[in-house]
């Protein structure tokens, strides 16, 4: 089903949450001729660690996705400021619009709807707000939900998941958090492929499904 699609648009609040959510999902698509585009909203500049320059995340973004075979050239980085996306949620808006004009995917990755990080919530109902008629999949951040409906597992192969630990490796200054670590992510992808009998697997809502036919 997932190759189907022609343009997938990500929608990550702050970077590396593509990455988490559906990077496997990301290099299964690329694989299979999928044009794949990447919004992050935040670098995070306000949260980035002590001894790192404050733009790091900018640069262990793009060296994550191009790890995930993303063209530097389909990232896109906009600069809101972390923990107040709800401040601007119409500017926002109007950045998924134009997004939406420029790209036109039919296909589009948002957080869950029942996340709880503010930015997160922000990102997925404006996202939803301007998709009407496209395909939409919320990514689950084990970290940031309380619960999360599994409505849709996309099958990976195991060379997907390790472009996804490649990918999350490339931010080195967000090592220190458990859930970043191969062991952790290795081991998720393969309970969500217990859980519909297969090796390996990412998993997501169903927000919406459409087709013209």
């Amino acid at each position: 089903m997932i190759e189907s699609y022609k343009t997938a648009l990500i929608l990550a609040p702050h970077t590396d949450d593509g990455e988490f959510g559906c990077g496997g999902t990301i290099s299964r698509m690329i694989q299979n001729g999928v044009d794949v585009y990447y919004v992050a909203f935040s670098t995070c500049e306000e949260s980035v660690p002590d001894g790192f320059p404050k733009d790091i995340l900018k640069h262990e973004l793009l060296n994550a996705t191009t790890k995930l075979g993303i063209l530097p050239e389909n990232v896109i980085i906009l600069t809101y400021q972390v923990r107040k996306f709800n401040y601007f949620r119409q500017e926002i808006l109007e950045d998924i619009i134009s997004l939406r004009k420029k790209i036109n995917p039919d296909i589009v990755f948002i957080p869950s709807l029942k996340d709880l990080h503010q930015d997160h919530k922000t990102i997925a109902e404006e996202g939803v707000r301007a998709f009407k008629n496209v395909t939409i999949l919320s990514y689950e951040l084990l970290w940031n939900i309380i619960s999360f409906d599994h409505t849709c597992f996309i099958h990976l192969a195991e060379e997907h998941v390790l472009k996804k630990i490649s990918a999350i490796q490339e931010y080195k200054s967000q090592v220190h958090r458990g859930y970043s670590s191969g062991e952790f992510l290795m081991s998720q992808a393969i309970v969500r492929g217990v859980q519909v009998g297969t090796q390996y697997a990412e998993v997501f809502e169903v927000v919406r499904i459409y087709s013209k036919l």
